[in-house]
């Protein structure tokens, strides 16, 4: 998948005079009040990139103040610097379980290099028993907070490349320069590997992050046997990056002064790809087998998961058309094929992007998440594979799956329900299939639930409410309380205007989401350089109902120099139902252009946008879009910025190349049509191209396949580089980095 970059952070906005009225009827079940922010017509301070950017310097200053909370069983615990506090979930109140000190003291850690700094990432793993695990660099601590004593230590091993610690029987896997190791909860380490290497990769996220894959070592429940995946790409091509030396070399330090190769592994859509098998490790017995999947040629295998009783492991095995998806079942012990439990097929493609998850009051039957209906809804199973009942249904998408209620035998899920830009928290009962929302109906919700499903933290914000967090208690009925409001820390400064609303797709029917930021000082009778941003892929989106519609701080800080910047999610993106997202198939960029031109249409309506000095600017997906839509609508673009450019999805790699593309030799007309190469000799306006050299997502040749392009047409794009830099610019980088996208459209737009 193409990941989004600093340079698109996402979110969204809408036109003024948008009635709240008929926005209400946009979402739907939900009320929505107060959606707009008034502006502070007094305020005089103006913000600068390190304010608004999140590697300024003074970026975590502007952001609205957080609470960091996390579980101890079912009761919430605040991490703070300085402390830890038990917070009651109905009143609110604090009560403070240790301090950073006093954990240091107990735990013996008196030298300085030492010593826990923060508490902000403490964890409670036991629901029963007072301990908590911290780190100080190279180790991980378990400190009894009631005995005052440290229980257990264990060091994190020079060259870590993965690790997953079980808390139930105390087992920690890892991988270490390249091998896959055990230690058990005695500290005894068993090595499970010897033939590792960059060409066979153990214990570690396969087929490139996609399938909602983010790790590759899986405990059972009780943490008796660990399944990991094998990962051999000795087969794929060596893609050819190059490290620059820093800027501080010099020859004592006794390295090359030389730039050194620095080849990924790069399996391009329509060429060979890796192959992956899954491994059982049992701890008692010390033997692994595979699961007899057969040839792993061409498949994928993803979201694994296990039976209550250890004895079972669940897996999707998808085809590498990827319309083509079956739930398998495979004996732990033996490795063996048990059964195949259900299987989806697609004209176009199947994504299964989550495990099975087994009802905690039932070991017989299981959720499963899938779009088969066009929307992604949850579906209850017998472990046998019978479909027992759907238990969501609608023209909205379940987001996420949080966890169980066991008393009340219901699911705590998150959804769009209330309306496709909102994230919200519900729950609903196995049994009858009657949902209740949790949440207050508005906004977007990020919850997390207790182990035991009696609680959740609830952080969210509105367009209007920079960040809120309320508990909410589900014993019985759900009741809300409030935490903690955040202050907003734009108080003090000019602040633009946010609005958001919709237009019609080029299809004449679908709802478009849109997000405007105005000109801080917006006069209606002036007209305005406006700057579109732009991503439009798939599994992203632009615009929702969070603070200020979730827009950039970039975004603002164009408005206070004086832009109008307008953002619009196209068919092709996330939420909207697989009809939406698979508008794109085959021809990736050709409907999503034909739906930003309809917010172009929308923007030449109003009489304050200068329709004479309109740009673009996005990243990834976004720097593709960019490029398309300049060179396709050559006189409506006067000036681009286009970053990490995707140019021809030939050069993509093979798992989202494919699935939204087919291969080049299966859709040689769509790879044709959907190339930029081609369109290098229609490019008139100003472009601006920006690439991390080092980057492993969109790889280099692409903008320099572009740049040779436009070489041999006569046209002239500017370019610029991030030695050593990946997809996304990190940390002080990023502020030069739009600086120089602002400057961009400073010297050439306004």
């Amino acid at each position: 998948m193409i990941n989004l970059t600093s340079a698109e952070d996402s979110v969204v906005k809408t036109h003024t005079d948008m009635k709240i009225k008929s926005f209400i009827g946009l979402v739907g079940l939900c009320a929505l009040t107060g959606l707009f922010c008034p502006t502070e017509s007094m305020a005089q301070k103006q913000f600068t990139l390190e304010d608004l950017n999140f590697g300024g310097t003074n970026f975590y200053n502007m952001r609205p103040e957080a609470r960091y909370l996390t579980w101890w069983g079912g009761k919430p615990v605040r991490q703070d610097l300085n402390c830890c506090s038990l917070v009651d979930p109905v009143s609110g109140k604090e009560k403070l379980l240790f301090s950073l000190d006093e954990l240091n003291r107990w735990a013996g850690l008196k030298e300085a290099g030492e010593v826990v700094r923060h508490l902000y990432g403490a964890e409670f793993p036991y629901a029963d028993r007072p301990v908590v695990l911290v780190q100080n660099g190279h180790e991980d601590l378990y400190v009894n907070f009631r005995e005052h004593r440290l229980e257990q230590r264990l060091e994190r091993p020079a060259g870590l490349q993965a690790r997953q610690w079980n808390s139930r029987s105390g087992a920690t896997a890892f991988v270490a320069d390249n091998q896959l190791y055990v230690t058990d909860a005695k500290g005894s380490k068993h090595q499970l590997t010897t033939d590792g290497s960059r060409n066979i990769v153990y214990g570690q996220s396969v087929h490139r992050d996609e399938f909602g894959i983010d790790g590759g070592l899986y405990w059972s429940p009780k943490g008796n046997r660990l399944a990991f995946y094998r990962m051999d790409q000795s087969g794929v091509a060596d893609y050819p990056l190059v490290d620059i030396p820093e800027l501080d070399w010099t020859p004592e330090k006794g390295e090359s002064r030389a730039a050194k190769a620095a080849p990924i592994k790069y399996p391009m859509a329509g060429e060979t790809s890796h192959k992956v098998t899954v491994g059982v490790y049992d701890l008692t017995s010390g033997k692994t087998v595979y699961l007899q999947a057969g040839d792993p040629t061409d498949r994928y295998f993803t979201n694994i998961a296990w039976s209550p009783d250890e004895k079972t492991v669940y897996m999707f095995e998808l085809n590498r058309d990827q319309n083509d998806c079956r739930l398998v079942s495979y004996d732990a012990a033996t490795g063996a094929k048990l059964k195949e439990l259900y299987r989806e097929t697609d004209a176009k493609y199947v994504e299964p992007c989550h495990p099975v998850r087994f009802l905690p009051w039932n070991d017989n039957e299981f959720v499963m998440q899938s779009q088969k209906d066009g929307y992604n809804h949850l579906y209850l199973f017998d472990k046998e594979g019978r479909l027992i009942r759907q238990l969501t249904s609608g023209k909205w998408v379940v987001l996420d799956v949080l966890g169980f209620n066991a008393k009340q035998k219901s699911i705590v899920y998150v959804s769009n329900e209330c309306s496709p830009i909102q994230r919200n928290v519900w729950l609903v009962n196995v049994a009858t299939g009657k949902r209740t929302l949790l949440d207050n109906g508005r906004g977007y919700h990020y919850p997390k639930l207790s182990e035991d499903g009696s609680v959740l933290i609830d952080s969210y914000s509105e367009p209007d409410v920079p960040r809120k967090y309320e508990l909410i208690t589900l014993k019985g009925k759900p009741q809300r309380h409030g935490y903690f409001t955040s202050a907003n820390p734009w108080k003090a400064y000019d602040v633009p205007e946010f609005t958001c609303g919709t237009v019609k797709a080029a299809d004449g029917k679908t709802d478009l989401y849109w997000r405007m930021v105005k000109p801080v000082g917006f006069d209606p009778s002036r007209k305005y350089p406006t700057v579109i941003y732009v991503y439009g892929g798939p599994h992203a989106h632009n615009v929702e109902a969070s603070w200020n519609w979730g827009s950039r701080g970039w975004e603002t800080y164009m408005a206070q120099k004086g832009y109008l910047l307008f953002i619009l999610d196209n068919r092709g993106s996330e939420h909207r139902g697989k009809e939406f997202e698979q508008a794109t198939f085959r021809h990736l960029g050709q409907e999503e252009m034909k739906d930003q031109m309809e917010g172009v249409k929308f923007l030449k309506s109003l009489p304050y946008v200068d329709q004479d000095r309109i740009g673009v600017h996005g990243w990834s997906f976004g720097g593709f879009m960019t490029i398309s839509l300049m060179t396709n609508y050559p006189d409506v673009f006067k000036v681009a910025v286009a970053g990490g450019p995707v140019i021809d999805w030939k050069w993509y790699e093979v798992m989202y190349g494919e699935r939204y593309m087919d291969t080049p030799q299966a859709n040689p007309e769509g790879y044709a049509q959907t190339s930029l190469l081609q369109k290098a000799k229609d490019l008139k306006g100003k472009l601006q191209i920006i690439i991390g050299l080092n980057d492993p997502v969109v790889v280099p040749q692409h903008a320099y396949s572009f740049l040779k392009a436009c070489i041999a047409a006569g046209t002239q794009p500017d370019f610029f580089v991030y030695p050593g830099e990946p997809h996304n610019m990190r940390g002080h980088q990023s502020v030069h980095l739009h600086e120089r996208i602002t400057q961009y459209f400073e010297d050439y737009l306004k």
